[in-house]
């Protein structure tokens, strides 16, 4: 609570702050920085950094667009967006809807290894209800072109 009324306060905060407030580790926030998501903090005569409550609002939404998937590159064309300085809306639609487009197709993958990994569990279960005591080796062990042999 104490890091949230400095942060409205307008009062500087250290990255340690910053990084308990947004749930983020010490290494993230330098490498937003590094990677120039963040704009380069005022620092101390000791070289602390120093973070506003922008900042931090700015971390927050770096995370929050990175949980949906978005990659570094689409991060930093959103922190353009956002800025205000181009027409946002229709591009970030379309960005929403190519991510959405390859969240589906992923999902669509997900569900094949399901069912390939559904497959060799019920291999693995008839094996071992033929071979009780047997030291057969598990079918899902076996080379690729062994298991076909067997089967032809």
């Amino acid at each position: 609570m104490a890091n949230m009324e400095m942060a409205t306060n307008l009062q500087p905060l250290h990255i340690g702050d910053v990084a308990r407030q947004t749930g983020l580790t010490v290494d993230a926030i330098r490498f937003y920085e590094k990677e120039r998501l963040l704009q380069q903090t005022p620092r101390t005569s000791g070289g602390f950094r120093l973070f506003s409550a922008q900042d931090v609002e700015r971390v927050q939404f770096i995370r929050q667009v990175q949980e949906l998937g978005f990659s570094l590159s689409e991060v930093k064309e959103l922190l353009v967006l956002r800025s205000g300085s181009v027409e946002a809306c229709s591009r970030v639609r379309g960005m929403l809807e190519q991510k959405l487009v390859k969240v589906r197709h992923h999902i669509r993958e997900l569900h094949t290894l399901a069912g390939e990994l559904k497959s060799a569990m019920q291999q693995c279960d008839t094996a071992q209800s033929r071979k009780r005591g047997s030291r057969q080796p598990c079918p899902v062990l076996e080379p690729a072109g062994q298991k076909r042999k067997g089967r032809q």
